[in-house]
């Protein structure tokens, strides 16, 4: 993007100090930097780095956890040096909240980088202070020739597979850290609450995976406590820090937050758990997911249960791009062959279903990302006779799940919605979907492409079966060719996306931790469909 002003990325001093705050007598093995435990004596500690998200042209939200109650106070500037430094006094954290805390930034310059510190205080004595804890981002851009950058990706700590010191942690955190991307879009999965680990695993070349414990990673997640456990876990690695003070984020969920492939109104059948009503379990999930990640969301009923605010939401990046965050699992009907002729529920529910239409028909930016944590065409079954997403493997006309699906796409058409994608995780491999409708059995849309990659930490997979009922063609694909492949026998993966400033065009690479570029598609702005 020539005409997009060169913002130079974070000082290394900058990042360091916002990153490795962790003290010499650390429990958890050094060589991922791992947080201490919760201690009393001396001053209030910020040891599990800070995050921002939430990010606009002119507004950020910043996030830290203390090892103690504490008041938050952040200081933002222009450089470094943190001259002309603005102060914001954030809120009083304390064990309510497990200790974590959000600060709001109003008033921020468009499309410059920003500087910032977190300072905990001790609320009897506020002399009493800790070390700053340091950040950067960059705020969305005002203008149109600025461009936009972004990576995705999801699905973190599963099948067995959490953070080995002996290949230094989450090491694919650090390469997506030196792209250094406006944010990054994480696509679901961010825990697997359901997925305890074990302290060593044997591979099947004879080799150890080692991973670091805790209590809350040691069985499924049923608790609060142990569900801000899980998310705390990946705190633990220095990789994960590093990129958070660095990257602005834009989280949404999936089923592993909670318990593999769930959804509202089940009853488990699972051993493992005393609770057996999935909606207790989500809302304990979703009380620690608003706990451990900046995200500003609407007000109003969540899924069953009526929490106070909801997951779906837009994340607005400049004239450019509008990032349209969806939850397919909070209103969902239940998983089933997914074959009945009429479907208001879905996989959405109508009142999403209902936003999306209105925000895509609203949304002035050229390009229109439509970020699903399930994907639309690949097949994901449910046990022998049921299905998790939206396809069920029928290649004829609509049934189930996908008629929802079918009445966004003949409304992205008829309405003229210009530039739109999908974007997912989940599956455990990486590929770029074209659909098409000559190629479909449902023919009312416009041709769209669909992108998928991950995971970023846990194991991979083998590709799923394709759905002709929307005629995807598979493009490109990269896949283990067994089950449950770890980290130290196949890359991670995760995508890039870049909009030129100048010409509007949108490219998407798909990525291979330590492999460079696999895939590049290019498209042009404008169309209804590519």
């Amino acid at each position: 993007m020539p005409h997009r002003p060169h913002i130079p990325s974070p000082g290394r001093r900058t990042v360091l100090r916002g990153s490795l705050l962790v003290p010499a007598a650390a429990a958890l093995p050094a060589a991922v930097g791992a947080a201490p435990a919760l201690a009393l004596a001396g001053r209030p500690k910020a040891a599990w780095g800070v995050q921002v998200g939430s990010v606009t042209a002119s507004s950020a939200l910043v996030w830290v956890r203390s090892d103690r109650p504490a008041r938050m106070l952040v200081e933002t500037a222009a450089t470094e040096s943190f001259r002309r430094a603005r102060s914001w006094y954030g809120p009083l954290i304390g064990p309510g909240s497990d200790f974590t805390g959000t600060t709001p930034l109003y008033g921020l310059p468009a499309g410059e980088q920003v500087h910032y510190r977190v300072t905990l205080a001790d609320p009897g004595d506020p002399r009493r202070t800790g070390k700053p804890v340091y950040g950067t981002f960059r705020t969305a851009p005002a203008r149109r020739r600025d461009g936009a950058r972004f990576l995705w990706s999801g699905d973190i700590a599963g099948q067995g597979w959490g953070i080995n010191p002996d290949i230094g942690g989450y090491r694919v955190y650090e390469e997506m850290r030196r792209l250094d991307p406006d944010f990054f879009l994480c696509s679901g999965d961010t825990v697997y609450a359901d997925g305890p680990l074990q302290p060593s695993v044997t591979l099947p070349d004879g080799r150890t995976w080692r991973n670091v414990m805790t209590e809350e990673k040691a069985k499924v997640a049923e608790t609060l406590d142990e569900y801000r456990g899980n998310f705390r876990y990946n705190l633990l690695d220095r990789n994960v820090r590093r990129f958070n003070a660095q990257v602005p984020s834009v989280v949404q969920w999936d089923d592993h937050e909670v318990r593999n492939n769930w959804y509202p109104g089940q009853i488990l059948d699972d051993a493992r758990y005393t609770e057996k009503n999935v909606d207790i379990l989500a809302a304990r999930s979703a009380h620690a997911f608003h706990e451990y990640f900046p995200v500003s969301t609407p007000h109003g009923s969540y899924g069953a249960s009526s929490r106070r605010s909801r997951m779906y939401r837009t994340a607005h990046h400049g004239p450019l791009l509008d990032v349209f965050v969806l939850d397919m699992r909070s209103y969902r009907n239940r998983n089933s062959p997914n074959r009945q002729a009429d479907d208001t529920t879905g996989i959405l529910g109508a009142e999403q279903l209902r936003w999306l239409k209105r925000s895509l028909a609203e949304s002035r930016a050229v390009w229109k990302v439509i970020a699903a944590d399930m994907p639309l065409g690949l097949v994901v079954p449910d046990g022998a006779t049921d299905f998790e997403a939206v396809a069920q493997g029928d290649p004829g006309a609509p049934l189930g799940r996908e008629l929802q699906i079918a009445e966004l796409l003949r409304f992205i058409k008829h309405r003229k919605v210009t530039g739109t994608l999908w974007l997912t995780a989940d599956v455990h491999y990486t590929s770029a979907q074209h659909y098409a409708p000559e190629r479909a059995a449902f023919k009312d849309f416009a041709p769209f492409w669909e992108f998928v990659s991950g995971p970023l930490a846990a194991g991979g997979f083998p590709a799923n079966a394709l759905d002709g009922t929307f005629g995807p063609d598979r493009v490109f694909v990269r896949a283990p060719d067994r089950a449950n492949v770890s980290p130290m026998e196949s890359p991670q993966f995760f995508g890039e996306v870049e909009i030129d400033g100048d010409s509007a065009e949108l490219t998407v690479r798909l990525r291979a931790e330590g492999g460079g570029v696999l895939f590049t598609k290019v498209l042009r702005p404008g169309r209804v469909g590519q």
